[in-house]
């Protein structure tokens, strides 16, 4: 007889750091858990980082009185206040602790929340580098990705958030469920190295003013795909449209977070966009390729030479049917190269040929985005944003 799946709580507020949220989120459902993302708010919906909006399971007073397995606290340094000033979150955590319960938090979270509640008190714990002198002399400071003290543990920020989650896995599940749930999302081997690109045919990417970029979203869209893509093109200073393909704003991804789209495709179809980029997931990449908007969208933006890219299932499930990728080199999940026509450069994490970009899965989503800035604007400026993201 299979064990009941873990419970974990992770609670979140306007203002939480949206990679954080999403990616422990995500990563712990597809472990196994049975995870409640909670707000400490009034209202479910919340408006995390670059104005992603997400819709929670509950409410923190609809969680009082469980049991959970894990409590995991994201950061984000304007949701970290409301995390910490929530009476009820902090006596669950409080108890749960007490009891030997396993928790932790990530980039903002430690400094601000869990050591002023006490709870890193004589013990080794890490944070965002800009927060470091913000713990107390109680607390003994570390500079490394992911720390773990007994039954406690913090990591550092946006760029180590897969580590940090897949810490927990392990943690829960054991050594060799993490290294499944990290292989099947492409994971990087090696965290804190330069991201890459395996470029072709390169032209320059540069826009007239500020990038006008459509990322589409539908029911079963790759979560962590769309809003690493969404997060780190706005913070770059683009303008991302999240629009939905289906006929309400809200989407159910994946890994069954709710967001809500900025726009109906619809509204947004006689619109100029220098880039359109696809996430993945096998169940969005179907919508989007039975959407005769969206396809009909895609093929214009290919035949003026402007800019589009796609990741994990969609190059295979959209692209590729549909000849988007026709004398180009590509890559995508590694479970779906059969369906690519050229397999040449599949291998790579991202691939750049010409005016398409595409990369592999949700472990690749971050490199993803950075090439994408990296093209739009430079080398520098991208590297520059990788490190505060403590991703390099």
């Amino acid at each position: 007889m299979a064990s009941p799946a873990k419970k974990v709580l992770v609670p979140f507020a306007d203002g939480t750091e949206t990679v954080e949220a999403v990616g422990l989120i995500h990563i712990l459902r597809r472990a196994g858990a049975h995870v409640t993302a909670a707000s400490v708010g009034k209202e479910k919906q919340v408006v995390t980082t670059q104005g992603i909006k997400l819709v929670a399971d509950a409410l923190i007073p609809d969680c009082v009185g469980t049991t959970f397995d894990l409590i995991a606290l994201p950061g984000g340094v304007q949701g970290v206040p409301k995390l910490r000033d929530c009476v009820e979150l902090e006596s669950m955590v409080k108890k749960h602790a007490a009891n030997g319960g396993l928790y932790g938090a990530i980039c903002a979270a430690p400094a601000v929340v869990l050591s002023s509640w006490g709870l890193l008190n004589g013990l080794k714990a890490t944070g965002h580098p800009f927060l470091m002198d913000k713990f107390p002399p109680e607390v003994n400071k570390v500079d490394e990705r992911v720390v773990v003290d007994g039954r406690v543990v913090t990591s550092r920020g946006h760029g180590t958030t897969m580590e940090f989650a897949l810490t927990f896995v392990e943690l829960l599940y054991g050594k060799q469920k993490a290294e499944e749930v990290a292989g099947l999302m492409v994971m990087r081997p090696q965290h804190g190295v330069e991201f890459t690109m395996k470029e072709l045919n390169p032209i320059g990417w540069n826009s007239n003013g500020i990038p006008q970029i459509l990322v589409p979203i539908a029911n079963g869209t790759e979560e962590i795909e769309a809003t690493f893509i969404i997060y780190i093109l706005r913070k770059a200073g683009a303008n991302v449209i999240a629009a939905s393909i289906e006929s309400i704003l809200e989407i159910v991804a994946a890994g069954e977070v709710k967001i809500i789209a900025d726009v109906l495709l619809e509204e947004v179809l006689e619109l100029s966009f220098d880039l359109i980029v696809l996430p993945g997931g096998l169940g969005g990449a179907q919508a989007f390729a039975n959407s005769v908007k969206l396809i009909s969208l895609l093929k214009k933006q290919a035949e003026s030479n402007k800019l589009y890219g796609a990741i994990c299932a969609s190059p295979a499930i959209v692209l590729e049917p549909h000849g988007l990728l026709k004398g180009k080199k590509a890559t995508c999940n590694p479970s779906m190269i059969e369906k690519l026509s050229d397999k040449s450069e599949s291998s790579n994490r991202v691939v750049v040929d010409g005016n398409l970009i595409t990369s592999q899965g949700p472990g690749t989503a971050m490199e993803f985005a950075l090439c994408i800035f990296e093209k739009l604007y430079d080398r520098n400026r991208a590297m520059e944003f990788a490190r505060v993201m403590v991703f390099v």
